[in-house]
């Protein structure tokens, strides 16, 4: 059971092509804490990268603050991000790996998101579907310069290619933020990139509120590997009810 009013659900899955998953989630309504992490550089670094997130902030104990856990889940993923380059840094080796990562958290009536690379937050707010995240993403920038057009983006051939990352080389790592306040009947969905560059956003408007009884992360994701996903595919969503003593769901496919 929850105190908090929200439920919430997460599911991942390798794929319709990958034998393995890199990505990674965090489901931690106990704290009103979630996350999506999305491996990268080779299969075992991404492996290492991501997991090392999921280590990081599934650990996080309970009892915290609003701010005291935003400044953890900044802490702890600097400190993943240290780790990650400390084989280069030191013995101009490469890096372990490298790894997206978008975090929501929700607190009394706010919430805030902090991300680094192409894994997404959405919000879907009285019917309408914003992205809230902005890509680290070498399309993202293309979009912005008028080289393409925003449609399209996500089937861009250099589509993977992300600017920003934990473990990524850079000394410093930068988190972006955004945060307001949250209404009852709010959903969010965080996701990786395998996940919103198969269905639409219309197509995941519709799963998000979908009334079948089934977890809405798990009807994405199939959703995702019936257009035959090339990629790991995750998805977290989190609903704002406005209600005490929710159950929440949490599905786990995949791992």
């Amino acid at each position: 059971m929850s105190t908090e009013p929200f439920l919430s659900w997460a599911t991942t899955h390798p794929g319709a092509r990958r034998p393995y998953n890199q990505d990674i989630f965090v489901n931690r309504p106990d704290l009103g804490l979630w996350a999506v992490a999305d491996g990268a550089g080779g299969h075992q670094g991404g492996e290492i990268a991501s997991g090392m997130l999921r280590e990081a902030l599934d650990g996080m104990p309970p009892g915290l603050s609003a701010s005291e856990l935003l400044a953890q889940v900044r802490l702890k993923v600097g400190a993943v991000h240290d780790a990650l380059r400390a084989p280069a840094r030191e013995n101009d080796q490469p890096v372990l790996g490298a790894s997206t990562i978008v975090v929501l958290i929700v607190r009394n009536d706010h919430y805030a998101c902090l991300w680094a690379g192409d894994s997404r937050a959405y919000l879907l707010r009285d019917g309408t579907l914003r992205q809230i995240t902005r890509d680290h993403s070498l399309v993202q920038e293309m979009v912005d310069s008028g080289v393409i057009r925003p449609e399209d983006a996500d089937s861009h051939p250099r589509g993977n290619v992300i600017t920003r990352a934990i473990g990524a080389d850079v000394e410093e790592l930068e988190l972006d933020k955004i945060s307001g306040r949250i209404q009852p009947g709010d959903r969010f969905l965080l996701c990786s990139d395998g996940l919103y560059k198969c269905l639409k956003e219309d197509d995941i408007a519709g799963l998000l509120t979908e009334a079948t009884g089934v977890p809405p992360t798990q009807t994405m994701i199939a959703a995702a590997l019936a257009m035959n996903a090339s990629d790991n595919v995750t998805a977290v969503s989190v609903e704002i009810t406005g209600k005490q003593n929710e159950v929440v769901g949490q599905i786990r496919t995949g791992q």
